[in-house]
């Protein structure tokens, strides 16, 4: 049990026992991180109290701490300020803390569960590579799958590639007119980039000839749909849906270049997942989906084949589910995903990790799901998500303006060797270490700087910014855990918990507020690994690692470990900087940061 739910629970009890009229039911207990400015570790809000009580929250507070400091033995002391009773937390609690969970690799981690869990992220479009607005999708992804496996759940990673469609046709048309029957081998382009050409070159070619079609006399509208390369792309898909085999096989050659592109990028990124679903394969299941409905009645038809369903009772409109050509729209295909994932492993959640462009996409799926009767409905999870932007605004795939991952990928290890060599920091590093340190810190910013900020807010991207060692960046956090590796070199300890040294350890001297601040945050990391997991926010394991890095340094800047004023204050603070290296080591694990032993 964390000391917080200790706090809680003998304040509950404290109360029932010294007031055993109150309702204790109604009463609401509070319990704060003590300020700064106060003194004291915790803090029990006596507000609530008052009402119930009718007396002043001086006298509740007085009753409350008296009883705590004799019943519990957790606190040596209170004070009441202005209605909240801050209580002082015995060292001896914080050395018996730090002794029993120093040296342990998976502190904050709950024992696994039977809950099953499958976090869908990336899911890119094989018409064009992964480019830096799925980046935000993948970390968030990677992360929130990280925490909710540490958090007691059984995780399974999926993507799910949208490997068909008028886009994916698009590719085709354009290659089919352009390429010369040239491969990525030909021209030595990465797969995924060789094909994102020719959708920008269909984009090209689609704006020329409505441009010359509204000069000839013809309206806009008209123009759009009538454009000779957008009625080839269309047609293309109507072969492919009728299982054309020269259709097929171009569509199957062009994937697999993207497909080999995409595991590239994956693989830079340090990016995994457990299961990979294909629309091509899912979007027949769809449809009999759909049909199933209509025969139901939950569906209906249009006098030109189309199928839709009606929402307005649910304050919605009507919503598209086939088009009148038999063909499928976004939504089909996802009604036969979600029923094949929950089929496939009897999900108690799914979670779609997806732009919050979609969240209207998102909410009439479920609703369409549950209208049909699919048990798979009451899982979904919408991790909604706001998108980014670079300072020089958005970026729009189809004119060819978006930044490549594998571009900003190099970017940011460039940025990181160019930091590095202009500190001088690359002394002691061999050419293969040092290549290892700029993929780890240009990764680690990268990553950490899309992760920080709540996955609601929209957010811009700042490659300079994001990298800083003296910001709130992964680079800040990296330079904290090397230098607690460095202090155990020095003191011929390994990196990992040096358990020896300090069996039987005691310590019967006073604990400094640098000391204790850092051993009350280390505490704590439990409780922000599980609001990080009922919430899916990685951004508080963020905040939470940046604020535990900024604590060390105030903690060693303040107090010599080498030089320290007897052995018993050296162990007890290399047992506190081990402890802080482990959860640093731990937190960016689970959001896909590594953190060198040396900078």
């Amino acid at each position: 049990m964390t000391l917080l739910a200790q706090i809680k629970l003998a304040a509950a009890e404290a109360l029932q026992h010294l007031y055993p009229d109150m309702e204790m039911a109604n009463a609401v207990i509070t319990i704060n991180q003590t300020k700064p400015e106060f003194t004291g570790d915790y803090t029990v809000v006596l507000f609530p109290f008052v009402k119930l009580l009718r007396q002043k929250p001086e006298a509740i507070g007085n009753k409350l701490g008296d009883y705590l400091i004799e019943k519990t033995g957790l606190f040596s002391g209170y004070e009441i300020v202005s209605g909240f009773l801050n209580l002082t937390v015995r060292d001896s609690y914080w050395i018996s803390f730090l002794l029993n969970h120093f040296n342990d690799t998976r502190f904050g981690e709950k024992r696994g569960t039977q809950r099953r869990v499958m976090v869908e992220y990336s899911s890119p479009n094989t018409n064009k590579p992964l480019h830096f607005g799925h980046l935000r999708n993948i970390f968030l992804g990677y992360a929130a799958s990280g925490i909710l496996k540490a958090t007691g759940n059984q995780v399974i990673k999926a993507n799910l590639i949208n490997d068909r469609g008028i886009h994916i046709c698009k590719s085709m048309i354009a290659w089919q007119r352009y390429a010369g029957n040239t491969g990525p081998e030909d021209t030595n382009t990465k797969g995924d980039h060789f094909v994102g050409d020719y959708y920008v070159k269909f984009n090209t070619a689609y704006k020329k000839e409505i441009a010359e079609l509204i000069a000839n006399g013809m309206t806009e509208a008209t123009a759009e749909k009538e454009a000779p390369i957008m009625t080839e792309a269309q047609e293309l898909l109507r072969k492919w849906e009728a299982n054309d085999s020269e259709v097929r096989n171009l569509w199957q050659k062009m994937n697999n270049w993207v497909y080999k592109g995409f595991d590239e990028t994956y693989d830079k990124l340090g990016i995994d997942f457990d299961k990979v679903y294909l629309e091509s394969e899912t979007y027949l299941l769809g449809k009999n989906i759909v049909a199933e409905g209509v025969a139901k009645g939950v569906l209906y038809k249009k006098e030109d084949g189309s199928v839709w369903i009606d929402l307005t009772n649910e304050g919605l409109d009507h919503k598209l589910l086939l088009r009148g050509d038999g063909t499928s729209v976004y939504i089909t295909q996802d009604l036969g995903t979600a029923k094949l994932k929950y089929d496939d492993y009897k999900l108690d959640e799914s979670i779609y990790v997806i732009a919050d462009e979609q969240n209207y996409h998102m909410q009439v799926l479920k609703l369409i799901l549950k209208r049909l009767g699919e048990p798979c409905s009451d899982g979904i999870y919408h991790l909604s998500y706001g998108m980014v932007e670079l300072p020089s605004g958005r970026m729009k795939s189809r004119e060819g303006t978006v930044v490549d991952a594998d571009d900003m990928i190099d970017e940011m290890i460039s940025l990181a060797r160019q930091q590095t060599e202009q500190a001088g920091k690359t002394e002691g590093f061999t050419i293969e270490e040092l290549a290892t340190l700029y993929n780890t810190i240009g990764l680690g910013a990268l990553k950490f700087y899309l992760l920080r900020v709540d996955p609601k807010k929209k957010m811009i991207f700042n490659p300079q910014e994001s990298i800083d060692l003296h910001g709130f960046t992964a680079t800040f956090i990296q330079y904290a855990h090397a230098r607690i590796c460095s202090i155990l070199r020095r003191e011929e300890l390994p990196i990992l918990p040096p358990t020896p040294r300090f069996q039987g350890f005691t310590h019967s001297q006073d604990v400094t507020k640098a000391e204790k601040d850092l051993m009350v945050a280390l505490e704590q990391y439990p409780n922000v690994l599980d609001e990080a997991g009922a919430t899916y926010n990685p951004s508080l394991l963020c905040n939470y690692t940046f604020h535990l890095a900024q604590l060390f340094n105030s903690f060693y800047d303040e107090h010599s470990i080498s030089k320290a004023e007897n052995e018993e204050k050296k162990n007890l603070r290399i047992m506190i900087i081990v402890m802080t290296a482990q959860i640093l080591r731990h937190s960016m694990n689970l959001l896909g940061i590594n953190l060198p032993d040396k900078m």
